[in-house]
């Protein structure tokens, strides 16, 4: 059975990776618009900025996507529609910039060649900038699921703190019903046992009574014989 503390950490990282998804979907779709009226070196660096924010958007996707295994299986048709929803999406930018990227005359506008070695050696610059970019935000991420399982370990503790307490008063509780049984017990003794004096005096009381009146009884038939 799953933890629910697991549940809620689980629930909780995947609305955070959504949200940042949404804003880089708003950025990406901003890129794609602003790509074809530029032309040259502003083309092509937003290009290469379309490109890291598509790189950016498909490692969260993959995050998004492990996440929501630790959706409950209640929710989980709901999540997978959202899931899909915004694949469809990064799907859709990425064949508009794809398609962008192919016109060549406008990416490299008066200087266009078909092997042109100074963009070559540009390319990948930005190659190992989105290179890095990519490392620098998953280290992000990282540090970020590391602060949520701290998270979620100050919290499974302090449970753990309240149960611990809350077992010692049960405890304490037992153990004073405990002692009120054993006082019960022996106030019932004392009460039986006085019970059965109160039954032996009467028993002693009717024999006397008994014992006179049978004295009364034979002095009195003494005296008439």
């Amino acid at each position: 059975m799953s933890n629910p503390l697991d549940t809620d950490a689980g629930s909780e990282l995947f609305s955070s990776y959504e949200a940042e998804l949404k804003l880089i979907q708003a950025d990406l779709s901003q890129k794609l618009d602003q790509i074809p009226e530029l032309t040259g070196e502003p083309r092509k660096a937003a290009i290469g900025q379309a490109e890291r924010a598509l790189d950016e958007a498909n490692e969260i996707l993959d995050q998004m996507r492990l996440e929501k295994q630790n959706i409950p299986s209640s929710t989980r048709p709901q999540i997978n529609a959202r899931f899909r929803n915004h694949q469809t999406d990064i799907d859709a930018a990425k064949r508009k910039l794809k398609l962008q990227s192919s016109n060549r005359a406008a990416l490299f506008g008066d200087r266009y060649t078909d092997t042109p070695p100074n963009d070559a050696e540009l390319e990948r610059r930005q190659q190992l900038l989105s290179g890095t970019e990519r490392l620098q935000r998953s280290t992000g991420r990282l540090e970020e699921s590391h602060r949520l399982a701290l998270e979620t370990e100050g919290i499974g503790a302090g449970t753990l703190a309240d149960l611990h307490r809350q077992r010692e008063v049960i405890t304490h509780t037992r153990e004073g019903l405990l002692e009120s049984e054993g006082y019960v017990d022996r106030s019932v003794k004392t009460l039986r046992g006085m019970a059965r004096r109160m039954a032996t005096n009467r028993i002693i009381t009717i024999a006397i009574i008994t014992v006179l009146v049978l004295l009364i009884i034979a002095v009195v038939v003494s005296k008439f014989r």
